[in-house]
């Protein structure tokens, strides 16, 4: 039996032998989830707090709305937004990760103690990839296939899979020439992110190639407009599907989910762990 993987993130060491959980907390007044009701520090503090109490295990902030169609916020109206709550999490020991493009950005909130970065553009922006080489931080790398802005309308693939686990692994790749060392290192296919609902379907079921890599997979399949279109239900009313794709992606090799709902998905995970791998437990 292969040994699981691990991952390293500052002072924070995973041993992956069971399904991790990041609970996302959007701090944005357009997010694609929140529509603005977190999009104040109290507010955003509790239900992040409340999301480690429910089973996360680490809780992913984000200032800048990456829905398909979104506009780009500036550098310091999204800084103001998202380093009060890394900050305020960073000082609880709560691990942080941090969802920008933006290199100043992820300086700041690497100095205000956040231990990974998340990057849907897989630092490609000059400068990131200097950055978080730098620190000790964990980075998440995302294919998308053009922007937010214009990603869903009518991307094309040859074959989802190849194209997807090619960019990744040459993102990887450069990542460890600069000096980050594999443990560092998570990659993300990018659901929804430029893909039809046919890609994000294949993708799912690509994810064992994916894994070949030899990095952890995150999956960030919440409430996604594929699962709406799967089940005709609203954002809102995505619960049971945003499960079945959480279970469906850990059970095709992925090592961490990104959800919304977190206490109902560590339950779930907490059950499928028990009965398929004989563990009980995802916290």
């Amino acid at each position: 039996m292969l040994s699981p993987l691990s991952l390293t993130l500052g002072t924070h060491r995973w041993v992956l032998d069971r399904p991790y959980v990041m609970g996302v907390v959007n701090v944005t007044p357009d997010s694609f989830s929140g529509g603005g009701k977190l999009a104040n520090f109290e507010q955003s503090l509790k239900e992040a707090l409340m999301m480690i109490d429910d089973g996360a295990d680490m809780i992913d902030v984000g200032g800048e709305s990456s829905r398909p169609g979104a506009l780009p916020v500036s550098c310091d109206e999204e800084l103001r937004r998202v380093l009060p709550l890394v900050e305020a999490l960073a000082t609880r020991g709560v691990a942080v990760s941090v969802d920008t493009v933006k290199p100043a950005v992820m300086k700041a909130v690497i100095d205000a103690g956040a231990v990974m970065i998340n990057d849907i553009q897989a630092l490609q922006a000059p400068e990131a990839l200097a950055i978080v080489a730098r620190s000790q931080v964990a980075v998440c790398l995302m294919h998308m296939k053009g922007a937010p802005r214009t990603m869903q309308e009518a991307p094309v693939y040859d074959d989802v899979t190849t194209e997807v686990k090619a960019f990744l692994s040459a993102r990887a790749d450069a990542l460890e020439a600069a000096g980050v060392a594999r443990e560092r290192i998570v990659l993300d296919p990018g659901f929804g992110f430029g893909k039809t609902v046919a890609h994000n379907l294949a993708l799912t079921r690509g994810l064992p190639e994916l894994a070949t890599l030899g990095y952890p997979l995150l999956a960030g399949w919440s409430r996604k407009s594929t699962l709406g279109h799967l089940t005709g239900r609203a954002v809102d009313d995505r619960l049971a599907a945003s499960i079945a794709a959480s279970l469906a992606a850990v059970a095709q090799g992925a090592s961490i989910v990104r959800v919304h709902d977190v206490r109902e998905t560590v339950d779930a995970l907490r059950v499928w762990c028990a009965m398929s791998r004989d563990q009980g437990s995802v916290v």
